[in-house]
Order: structure tokens, then C-alpha cells, then sequence
């Protein structure tokens, strides 16, 4: 699998567990990113050259791996790198994401950095802070965060797509996310996610109260036919969505609601918030999925009162990315890195272990 079959995978938003920007994107599809109009003047050149000329700041092997990948188009059929571009020729260069006429600039945003070296960088994302620019949210990103980080090496540029996110969570999940540095590491890391070999764990608080101690729950994710923004899970044996797999573990109940740590085999987009709903359980203050209402409970004043002083403590889903592990790209050593729960989850699990039944 090379760099752009990589990009592909790593761009595609159902291998990520939580991604809402995208959300109403369509899939598979591919954006302009260039288009050149051969002059008639123009002797026969391979295409490669010819765009090395035309782009000056797109190196050889990038240009010769889109083409590889079937990205370059010539009078709209997919060309070789050996291609000879002829007078008149229409050459497309076509990607898998939006081409964004404005590049991410660095923005003075707080992060928290928990590890870094030449090849990676692990960030405890803060909820609330999108990932990366998308639809209503092309500024105040962490992508631009990281910009700023890197305003002083001129060695990184967020805004080179051979380096950077190897996968996201969403806006208003906190927790653990791994950086790639270089192409080396990005190549690395996007293998060991493509076939799940990273250790991924969240804490998630749920409501109802799940008897079980453990559980595995599969079913493929796909787009909600009722709803796009949401996700929805469908038989594992249909056709439609992707397979996905979920394990959860139960860490503490609180009658109405219960803390669990769920293990992900898969990474699809809203994983485990649609998962944890299939099953009746739904994360806990999770708005697009209905868990802003009161879904288990009393119908006391005090009880209702308790729940909105909740939600005001959490004012999100209650989801964190607690635990990531993956193997070095470069020294091959096992990293695992843990995140205690944000002040705001903790305050909710605090408040649930007060509240008496």
C-alpha cells in the first residue's frame, strides 16, 4: 500500500470514530485540486516533468505517486506518470478531499502536547476544539494550533498532506490523538490503524443500567437513511455501512447511568455512540443522538434538577479517548499513553456518585 492509497484510507471519515464535520460529505468522492490546459506550443513531455514545471512547490514523488493512484487525469481519463502531454491536453489533478483555497495558518491555540520527538507528536485534545477545518470551522483548529507549534520549523508544514492527522476524533470528544511528523511516520502509523494493531480505549458514561459486565457488540455502521448527520447500525451481513466491532466493559454503576470502558476493534465514524444507542444505552448529554434528554430515571423535580445541573457541569458527550498505543514508526518500541478524565467528566462521575437512589 503506498503514501496515497494510505491518504485515501486515512482521509476517509468512517475510519474515524468520531468525526461530525464530514458528516455530509459524499463518499468516494474526488475534488479539482489543479487544472492546467496544455499550451499549443507545447513539445511532447512526460507528465511528471510537466507538472514538476507547473508545480513548483509539489515535489516528483508526490506527483508521480498521484499518478500511481490514478489521480491525474488527462481529458478526463486517469493517466500514467509516462504519460506525454500533447498541445491542447486537459490535465486534472484529482484528490480525495476538498482542495481549500486558503492554507491553515497558525493560530496562538493551547495544546496539550504529552509526548513528541523528530517523528510524532501526541496531543491531549481538549473537548470542544474541532481537529481540523471543515464546514463552518475553517479557523480555531487544532490543525492550526499545530501550525503555530510548528511556525519555527520550517521542516513541518501542517499544510504538507504527507504529514500530519493519521486520525481524528470529534469535536466534542476529548482525549488522546497521535501526529504524524514525516511521510516515514505517517506511512507507519496509517498501516498499524489500517490493520488494527493499535490499542484505542475510551471512557464513556451511558445511560441506563447495563447488567452485563462485559459485551461485544457488532454491526455495521453507516449513514442514518432518516437522519445523515447520524450514523446507524445495520445487520453485519448486509450490505450496508461498514463492519464495525466495539467491546465494552462496565467500571462502575450509578443506577440510571453507567460508566464503561469501551476497547474499539474497529474505527468507524460515531462507533461507539451508535453502538452504545443500538443497544439501548446511549452516551450520556451525546445531543445529536438524544442523550440530552432524560432517558432513564424518576419523574421528580429533584431527580430532573439533578440531571440538568449534570449537563451543565458536562455540557457534551460524555466520551474521552483515554488510551492509545501503537508501535514507534522508527525505533519500533511499543508506546502506550493514558489520559485521566477532563475535569468535566470527572465532575459528572463525581456528581453521580453522590446522588443517592
Amino acid at each position: 500500500m503506498n503514501q496515497d492509497e494510505l491518504n485515501i484510507q486515512l482521509n476517509d471519515p468512517d475510519l474515524d470514530e468520531d468525526n461530525d464535520q464530514e458528516l455530509d460529505e459524499e463518499e468516494s468522492q474526488l475534488y479539482e485540486h489543479h487544472r492546467i490546459i496544455v499550451d499549443p506550443g507545447q513539445k511532447p513531455m512526460r507528465v511528471d516533468v510537466f507538472l514538476i514545471d507547473h508545480l513548483p512547490n509539489v515535489s516528483r514523488n508526490r506527483i508521480q505517486r498521484a499518478a500511481d493512484s490514478g489521480f491525474i487525469l488527462c481529458n478526463d481519463r486517469p493517466i500514467k506518470r509516462s504519460y506525454k502531454v500533447k498541445p491542447a491536453d486537459v490535465i486534472r489533478i484529482m484528490l480525495d478531499r476538498p482542495y481549500y483555497e486558503n492554507a491553515i495558518i497558525p493560530e496562538e491555540i493551547p495544546l496539550d502536547i504529552v509526548y513528541e520527538d523528530d517523528d510524532i507528536i501526541v496531543i491531549n485534545k481538549q473537548a470542544g476544539l474541532v481537529v481540523h477545518p471543515g464546514h463552518g470551522n475553517w479557523r480555531g483548529t487544532m490543525l492550526n494550533a499545530l501550525a503555530w507549534h510548528f511556525k519555527d520549523s520550517p521542516k513541518y508544514d501542517i499544510n504538507n498532506p504527507e504529514i500530519g492527522l493519521v486520525h481524528r476524533i470529534d469535536k466534542d470528544t476529548s482525549g488522546l490523538l497521535v501526529v504524524a511528523k514525516t511521510a516515514e511516520a505517517k506511512t507507519s502509523l496509517g498501516q498499524q490503524f489500517f490493520n488494527k494493531t493499535t490499542k484505542r480505549e475510551y471512557n464513556a458514561l451511558v445511560w441506563g443500567h447495563i447488567k452485563e459486565d462485559e459485551g461485544r457488540i457488532e454491526g455495521n455502521i453507516g449513514r442514518n437513511p432518516k437522519d445523515r448527520m447520524q450514523m446507524a447500525v445495520f445487520p453485519p451481513d448486509s450490505e450496508i455501512g461498514k463492519h464495525a466491532v466495539t467491546h465494552y466493559y462496565v467500571l462502575q454503576r450509578f443506577g440510571y447511568a453507567t460508566l464503561v470502558k469501551c476497547v474499539l476493534e474497529t474505527g468507524r465514524t460515531h462507533q461507539i455512540r451508535a453502538h452504545m444507542k443500538h443497544i439501548g444505552h446511549t452516551l450520556f448529554n451525546d445531543e445529536r443522538y438524544g442523550g440530552d434528554q432524560i432517558l432513564k430515571g424518576t419523574t421528580t423535580n429533584s431527580y430532573k434538577q439533578f440531571i440538568q445541573n449534570c449537563f451543565k457541569v458536562c455540557p457534551r458527550q460524555a466520551l474521552h479517548a483515554k488510551t492509545l498505543g501503537f508501535v514507534h514508526p522508527r525505533t519500533g518500541k511499543e508506546m502506550m499513553f493514558t489520559s485521566e478524565l477532563p475535569q468535566d467528566m470527572q465532575a459528572l462521575i463525581d456528581k453521580w456518585n453522590n446522588y443517592k437512589l
